[in-house]
């Protein structure tokens, strides 16, 4: 049962499902959005979506490690198995730092490559890397293989979070959820 010793906070679970919603519906649109031979208007708008949506998602994953940093999560249930919470902890961590650098490398490939990022050119933001071909075509497989990364650790990520909600019924799950409960920020 969640309580002020074991729930994240209302901020940490609003960033979380927040964060969860756009990187769940940004990843298939990365994926799509290189198909050939789709139609061009849906092609042209899923790389606005993705190119601003990466933007977004940068800032709110700074803000979300800020905010865990200054509010740490309570420890897991005692009965928690040492090599699920090493697991967790790698899990979560790796999640972090992939949220930090796909946005960095659809970054680098879309500016190394020539291409404008609307919401950053809108806000007078210059490109802080040079054109580049070899240096888009780097980004855009450490972007490619990220994606795939990500969409794994989401994965086992979800299959964890059922798990404890569904079969060991501890309280790991009700720790996130549900997304606007919680104690202040």
């Amino acid at each position: 049962m969640p309580n002020a010793q074991t729930e994240y906070r209302r901020t940490a679970r609003l960033l979380h499902w927040g964060m969860a919603v756009l990187v769940l519906a940004t990843i298939p649109a990365g994926f799509v959005m290189v198909q050939p031979d789709l139609d061009p208007s849906l092609q042209n708008a899923l790389f606005l979506y993705h190119k601003n949506v990466g933007v977004l998602l940068l800032l709110l994953v700074v803000w979300r490690a800020i905010h865990r940093w200054r509010h740490p999560p309570a420890p897991l249930p005692a009965d928690v198995p040492g090599w699920q919470r090493g697991a967790a902890g790698l899990t979560h961590m790796t999640l972090y730092a992939l949220l930090i650098a796909m946005p960095v490398a659809g970054y680098i490939r879309v500016r190394a490559g020539g291409f404008p990022i609307e919401t950053l050119d809108w806000l007078g933001v210059p490109s802080l890397v040079p054109r580049s071909e070899a240096l888009a075509e780097t980004a855009k497989t450490v972007h490619f293989f990220g994606g795939i990364a990500i969409a794994g650790l989401i994965a086992l990520h979800v299959a964890a979070a059922a798990y404890h909600g569904i079969v060991r019924r501890d309280g790991v799950f009700s720790r996130m959820w549900p997304p606007f409960a919680g104690r202040g920020a």
